[in-house]
């Protein structure tokens, strides 16, 4: 399992924060920063799923995730853009959605979304290091992400909308009606949605994978250290077993009683 140092969480959350400051101006901005500082002491700390197998489900994984999503929704639309494709939307936009897609996994205004898993049974068999808060009124995290900006007051574009409420792909069972249409005049006339998608998904197994790495390495590492136990066993067994009087006077010495 990965984890982050706490340096990291802190330069996480201040590169956050300085996305924030650089990309968006005037009263949105400023309602901005009111909700990220409701929320500051609570982000920070927030995983970005609840299961080690899912992605970044440890201290700090939602914010060093949203940064991740931002950064690939750029390049995303980058290659898009290289390849021809139609940009309708402006970075601003862009980066609000994804900054945003995810947002509801807070919780509400004052409960969190996860809560530590207390079992030892569901971490061990079922690799689940955090869980849903039960005492959280139930909303998917998309509405409970735009509940939220309403409540302080943040404004979004229509493409914002569009973008940050699809992210998910279809995912979302509510989302296949956008994203499957047979009338040419029901398909989604902007890009923004499918580059959000595949930039959360691109952050998503990257992040798996950067897990998979992680827990490897902690398997060579647990079974270096059993291979050293039983070396170390073997050669006490032999050691003890032998016909040598040092060896026997040595344990005696060491495990017999007292005279």
């Amino acid at each position: 399992m990965i984890t982050l140092t706490e340096k990291e969480i802190l330069s996480n959350w201040e590169k956050l924060r300085g996305i924030i400051t650089d990309t968006f101006e005037g009263e949105r901005l400023e309602n901005l920063n009111k909700m990220y500082d409701h929320f500051e002491e609570r982000m920070v700390l927030a995983p970005a799923s609840g299961k080690e197998h899912f992605h970044n489900a440890m201290v700090g994984g939602y914010v060093s995730h949203v940064i991740h999503v931002i950064e690939s929704a750029l390049q995303v639309k980058s290659l898009w853009e290289q390849n021809g494709g139609k940009i309708d939307f402006t970075d601003e936009e862009l980066i609000f959605a994804a900054m945003h897609h995810d947002l509801g996994k807070v919780g509400d205004l004052e409960i969190d979304y996860y809560v530590p898993q207390e079992s030892d049974w569901h971490r061990k068999n079922k690799g689940e290091i955090y869980m849903h808060n039960p005492e959280l009124d139930y909303m998917t995290v998309t509405d409970r992400s735009l509940f939220i900006l309403q409540h302080f007051g943040i404004k979004l574009s229509k493409l914002e909308y569009i973008g940050l409420m699809l992210t998910d792909g279809m995912y979302e069972e509510a989302n296949k009606t956008y994203y499957i249409q047979y009338f040419p005049q029901n398909v989604l006339r902007s890009n923004i949605a499918y580059i959000l998608h595949q930039a959360d998904m691109m952050a998503t197994h990257i992040e798996y994978d950067l897990w998979m790495k992680g827990d490897e390495k902690d398997k060579v590492k647990v079974k270096k250290s059993v291979e050293k136990i039983k070396k170390a066993a073997d050669t006490t067994s032999k050691f003890l077993s032998s016909d040598n009087d040092n060896a026997k006077d040595l344990f005696d010495e060491l495990f017999g009683e007292k005279k």
